[in-house]
């Protein structure tokens, strides 16, 4: 009988284990979302306002408006995702499945954001707005669905909890390298076709952001088709511990269930605050060098290329932190760099400032995110625990959190922006608001239960299955 018990660990952990090509392929599934999420927030509201020349509010709603969409939709496609479908095309995999009709979408509509509006160049700016708002909506239901079908396949590839994190570590090592090439290709475009290296972003760099768009979507496409060459859904929960249809659809929550559990606000309220970091900064920097410092327009390039270099040498060492000091101290760390940073662009000024110290600024935004990033994103697939079948519709309310928060912070940041002598108001924006939400991450964090070392959870997962062994074991002798 031991025999029996110790064969049954040992193909266990046999299925916890993923190839390292798998875990490549996985990784590079979401760098189209990644390329237009990094396009998205670093670029949009300069492309609107100071190339399209929308006025401060009308750039904040077509980014409101994106938001509002992308937070409806993600809890839609989680919960709708979840499900056991019978119909034959989700027999290709119902999280993959998801995921190519996203693509779809997102290669169809991104395009045409970051483009002169179609017979309507000379039209009222609402009319334009609401030209826009058509791509945005369908472009952000195609971006949620690419979202939450990836990240809902990290718990349905292993029940190991190092190997998840190994997962989502290698994931935003690609989302770092997507952003990366987004802000080389856009310092290489406004470079090469700047006849002056001091000139600043105006309405004839037009063309320069459709190029830089363009060469995104095509490295975006090659890396979705191999994710879905490589990455067989087949290894999942159900087929990996011998699942049936029956005990899955009796593990699957209803919403009303999950809404009830405390636990699910707790991390909720982690995650949400870490995204609101990492966006607004993404947002506001490119606005801070451009209005406050008044940086020329490769500075929009080099300065988010340095934050994001610094966000992948800190992926690096996160898998470690998180194996061996545990959520808590991990988040700690990151929530400290990031504050910092924000504490030292208040108190920066003076031409010292600009031309040296910004660097190391960017280096501890960029590190500070990364860490409090991929340790929420930890925290979240912590939460879902061994029990996968709700998993993409948890993901898809913290997406929920997460957009409908970004969305409207940016709205407010817009609609309450100065209309003169306003080269303090991004400063500000950068010091309180994304420093306030480190804060706010980190005092949840803290205080959360249950955070503590991955080991320990490891540990209680062998335990528990021990346990079911000699439970199994007893019933079978009686």
């Amino acid at each position: 009988m031991d025999n029996t018990i110790d064969e049954s660990n040992d193909n266990q952990q046999q299925a916890e284990r993923i190839s390292f090509k798998s875990k490549l392929a996985y990784g590079v599934g979401h760098i189209l979302n990644d390329i237009c999420a990094s396009m998205w927030f670093t670029y949009l509201l300069v492309y609107f306002h100071l190339v399209l020349g929308f006025s401060s509010t009308s750039a904040g709603i077509i980014l409101l408006i994106g938001q509002l969409a992308d937070a409806i939709a993600t809890p839609f496609v989680g919960l709708h995702s979840d499900k056991n479908d019978n119909y034959w095309l989700c027999r290709y995999g119902k999280r993959k499945t998801w995921h190519l009709t996203g693509t779809i979408c997102v290669l169809g509509t991104f395009p045409f954001i970051f483009s002169q509006c179609i017979g309507c160049q000379l039209a009222h700016q609402w009319a334009q707005l609401i030209y826009y708002a058509a791509f945005v909506v369908i472009f952000q239901f195609g971006w949620a669905s690419v979202q939450i079908s990836h990240l809902s396949l990290i718990p349905d590839l292993t029940q190991s909890d190092e190997e998840r994190t190994t997962l989502t570590v290698i994931r935003y090592s690609f989302t770092v390298a997507s952003n990366v090439l987004v802000y080389c290709v856009t310092w290489a475009v406004l470079d090469i076709t700047s006849e002056n290296s001091s000139d600043k972003i105006g309405p004839n760099d037009m063309h320069k952001f459709q190029q830089i768009v363009l060469i995104g979507m095509l490295v975006g496409l090659i890396t979705t088709i191999i994710f879905h060459v490589l990455v067989k859904e087949d290894n999942t929960r159900d087929n990996l511990l011998g699942t049936s249809q029956e005990q899955s659809q009796r593990e699957l929550r209803s919403p009303l269930s999950l809404f009830k559990d405390l636990e699910l606000y707790q991390v909720a309220f982690i995650y949400m605050p870490t995204r609101l970091f990492v966006n607004l900064t993404q947002t506001y920097v490119p606005l801070y060098l451009h209005e406050t410092l008044n940086m020329p327009a490769t500075s929009l390039a080099i300065i988010p290329l340095i934050l994001y270099l610094s966000s992948f040498k800190a992926s690096l060492i996160i898998h470690y932190l998180n194996s061996k000091l545990g959520r808590k101290v991990s988040y700690l760390i990151g929530a400290s760099m990031g504050i910092s940073a924000c504490i030292w662009i208040w108190f920066g000024k003076g031409d010292q400032y600009i031309h040296l110290f910004i660097y190391p600024v960017s280096l501890l935004l960029g590190s500070g995110g990364s860490m409090m990033l991929v340790t929420s994103l930890a925290i979240t697939a912590d939460y879902i625990g061994h029990s996968t079948e709700n998993g993409a519709f948890i993901y898809g309310i913290m997406s929920f959190a997460d957009k409908l928060s970004n969305g409207c912070a940016v709205m407010l940041i817009q609609y309450m922006r100065c209309t003169t002598d306003c080269t303090d108001y991004f400063k500000g924006v950068l010091s309180f608001v994304c420093g306030g939400s480190a804060l706010l991450g980190l005092i949840m964090t803290l205080s959360r239960k249950g955070c503590s070392n991955v080991t320990n959870t490891i540990t209680n997962y062998n335990n528990l299955t021990s346990e079911d062994a000699e439970e199994n074991r007893t019933s079978d002798n009686a």
